[in-house]
């Protein structure tokens, strides 16, 4: 390992290189390599040494670097002590989440901050917490699932978790490592040109009615002819006029964007994800078995569901429903619509008990 000394005008023999004398004067800066060969780094003013000797100290030994290292990462980092109080936040993990640290250090994960979800449950800070249970089993853990950023919206995470252990091999905290999936999931590169020509809803941003329904158009075609499965997915914004009437246009806007952006992070990048009219939206999910469409029905339901936004300190949130349909020989984009909406009007508010305890009972599997 290569190490740094500064050394005096003095000729002072250097006990960790036998009997090398080095005869240098504070103005020069030199980088002892493994082999003992001085290497000249940089040139320091000897007035500088006595002024700010921080200035001289070996650039790995300087704490400091290790921080700005950490905070150059594009993934996210945060450290947790035994309690799991965050100590640690970095840059990486302030544009992932939309939380700056005076908002987060200090606070507990469990403090609602950002609410973990996977496929199954939004309950992870209470029940399976990747990081109790990297705490509690000694062993890292890997998960993917939902944060709640801070502007309202769900969004994709994969995260590691790593318990932490002092010199004596004590554990005294964890680090938890995530990195954003959403920018996987933005709807097109060519978004500029969709929306000159527009193709583009005005409100959510997702490519409007003509260019879905141009999309199952031909999700059709090819099913009819070679056989590819697909399912949609529509939701609709129970209430919407009189959320509207209630907050106003621009709580409503907010809202559906939230709610789109949550609902295109939520479905594979593959998938199309849009608009159907004012208070619909429509997702297209393609190679997808009758048991694989059920179950990201489901979680489409499940992140909706937990998405709010703030909106002069209040907390605001909208019911929505869900129905799904496959597409079966023959169908035409009436006809497998139309199955699609007679599943979301089944679980309207008078029949969603039935339509959630379903949902949240069914695994996500592959899809064929």
């Amino acid at each position: 390992m290569a190490l740094s000394c500064y050394i005096n005008a003095l000729k002072v023999p250097s006990a960790e290189f036998g009997e090398k004398l080095a005869c240098l004067t504070l103005s020069q800066r030199v980088w002892f390599t493994h082999d003992s060969s001085p290497v000249k780094l940089a040139s320091v003013p000897a007035d500088e040494y006595f002024s700010n000797p921080a200035k001289l100290m070996p650039p790995f030994q300087d704490p400091d670097i290790y921080r700005d290292i950490l905070d150059a990462l594009p993934i996210g980092i945060s450290v947790l002590d035994l309690t799991r109080r965050i100590v640690f936040w970095s840059n990486g993990s302030e544009r992932i989440t939309g939380y700056s640290r005076i908002e987060v250090l200090g606070h507990l994960c469990t403090d609602n901050i950002l609410l973990h979800c996977n496929e199954i449950s939004c309950a992870m800070c209470t029940q399976n917490c990747p990081l109790s249970n990297a705490l509690h089993d000694a062993v890292p853990s890997e998960a993917v699932n939902f944060i709640h950023h801070k502007a309202g919206y769900r969004t994709q995470v994969h995260s590691w978790v790593i318990p932490l252990r002092d010199k004596h091999g004590l554990i005294i905290g964890a680090v938890q490592t995530f990195e954003g999936e959403s920018a996987v999931h933005n709807a097109d590169q060519n978004d500029r040109s969709m929306k000159e020509h527009g193709w583009l809803d005005d409100v959510t941003g997702l490519p409007n009615q003509a260019i879905m329904q141009s999309h199952l158009q031909e999700s059709l075609g090819t099913f009819t002819t070679l056989h590819v499965p697909f399912g949609i997915v529509c939701v609709e914004v129970n209430d919407l006029p009189q959320f509207r009437s209630k907050y106003g246009q621009g709580a409503a806007r907010s809202l559906l964007q939230v709610l789109g952006r949550t609902l295109r992070n939520t479905v594979n990048a593959s998938d199309a994800v849009g608009t159907w009219n004012e208070a619909q939206f429509l997702a297209i999910l393609s190679g997808c078995s009758e048991e694989a469409l059920h179950a990201i029905s489901g979680r489409i339901f499940r992140m909706l569901s937990s998405v709010s936004i703030k909106w002069w300190g209040e907390d605001l949130s909208v019911a929505v429903s869900v129905g799904c349909a496959r597409a079966l020989p023959g169908d035409a984009i009436e006809s497998i619509l139309q199955r699609a909406h007679e599943v979301l009007q089944a679980s309207q508010p008078t029949a969603r008990p039935a339509r959630t305890a379903s949902a949240a009972g069914i695994n996500s599997p592959q899809r064929s």
